[in-house]
């Protein structure tokens, strides 16, 4: 049965628009960090334990970050918690570039770890708002720009190397583009009272079951886990492991979010189309299959080509979470739902970061992908908690 969908008003478009913005500054600046792993560890001589270290901090702050963004979101709204966030990933982001030493650089991405959780939450926020407002799935084209804004970080990493550009000069031009995009798009974000008259909104006000609040969480933190592994490790175990040369390993999690980006932007037809478990059922054994090719690869260009059929499947997973859960409540109360639902975020990524880099730096990281891999059949499992078909209803009365 065809859909059939009303006009959608400017200030919405305008928003989805700007919500994109934010998606793929935030992917973009944190691709550079992680892709810039092996150039911080060879400038403060830093351990594998200490970056495990860094990681498992930043988790820890981002989830903080989210909560946050919570009161941020429930006193102002998601757009002045967003705004703010993204300025803390500049003033951070400079912080980092100009560290002396590891103290300062430990700081700095300390700041990063709170403005990368307020981020995530407000973004998430937004997208869920569109969403309803627009009366159809969109939401994972909301990660398709962060997948792109990924690739553009990873890309901008490897130039560099190969241009020689230093890393605190590399990290403070992320920096500045991450403040400009947030000044010049922040204001077309939907405000709490624009968000909540959206006639999407009526009738969605409730309490999220609990069982509901988990699948959905754990599903999330699964796929976070190893979107974290991918991007924490991939570089290393391609630079260390499989001796390629830094401006290779840096494409690793080009290769990831390269594929990610055309799951991501196609995601959403292919979720109207067979709906939402179908979708998180097949991406899952994808996912598992490029995750195998990453254990067993003899060398760099075969495990970029796992990293590539992983980015095909997994990635699409998450932001049908949000999705699913935000079928399920909404107004006043849906800026708190999103943010304690993206708390298993960081759940995953200190999985993803701590326990696959604990792992690795115990044996291989060959050994320490073998647990990502783990979690993609787990989510194939886990495919069944998913409605059948997309449940976003058309809007009969959206104004111009």
């Amino acid at each position: 049965m065809a859909t059939e969908y009303t006009s959608v008003s400017s200030p919405l478009r305008a928003a989805r628009v700007a919500n994109s913005v934010a998606f793929a500054v935030q992917g973009f600046f944190l691709a550079v960090v992680l892709t810039e792993l092996p150039q911080e560890k060879e400038r403060f001589h830093l351990t594998d334990t200490l970056i495990l270290v860094a990681v498992v901090l930043i988790s820890l702050l981002a989830a903080a970050g989210s909560v946050v963004a919570e009161h941020l979101a429930v006193r102002w709204s998601s757009r002045a918690a967003l705004r703010i966030g993204l300025g803390l990933i500049a003033v951070t982001g400079l912080g980092a570039a100009v560290s002396p030493n590891t103290g300062v650089l430990f700081a700095a991405l300390g700041g990063y770890g709170v403005a990368v959780g307020i981020v995530d939450a407000s973004t998430n926020m937004q997208a869920v708002f569109i969403q309803h407002g627009y009366g159809r799935i969109v939401l994972s084209s909301f990660y398709g720009a962060w997948s792109a804004g990924s690739i553009l970080g990873a890309l901008f990493v490897s130039g560099c190397e190969k241009l020689h550009v230093t890393l605190g000069e590399a990290l403070a031009t992320a920096a500045i583009v991450v403040l400009v995009a947030g000044q010049g798009f922040g204001s077309r974000l939907l405000g709490t009272r624009q968000a909540e008259s959206e006639p999407g909104e009526q009738g969605r006000a409730g309490i999220l079951p609990l069982r509901a609040y988990f699948v959905f969480g754990v599903a999330m933190a699964l796929v976070f886990a190893v979107d974290l592994a991918v991007g924490n490790w991939s570089a290393l175990y391609l630079k260390d492991d499989l001796a390629s040369t830094s401006a290779t390993a840096a494409l690793a999690l080009a290769a990831y979010q390269g594929a990610s980006l055309i799951t991501r932007l196609t995601g959403d037809l292919w979720v109207r189309r067979f709906g939402p478990r179908a979708v998180v059922r097949v991406s899952a054994v994808v996912g598992a299959v490029g995750l195998a090719v990453v254990v067993a690869a003899p060398g760099p260009i075969t495990a970029l080509i796992g990293f590539l059929i992983a980015g095909i499947g997994l990635p699409v997973i998450a932001p049908l979470c949000f999705s699913e859960v935000g079928e399920l409540t909404g107004g006043r109360g849906l800026d708190a739902v999103i943010a304690r639902l993206n708390l298993f975020n960081y759940a995953g990524t200190l999985v993803g970061g701590g326990v696959v880099g604990g792992l690795a730096d115990a044996t291989t990281r060959r050994a320490g992908f073998a647990i990502p891999l783990v979690f993609a059949v787990i989510l194939i499992f886990a495919a069944r908690f998913f409605h059948a078909r997309a449940t976003v209803a058309p809007q009969v009365d959206a104004a111009e």
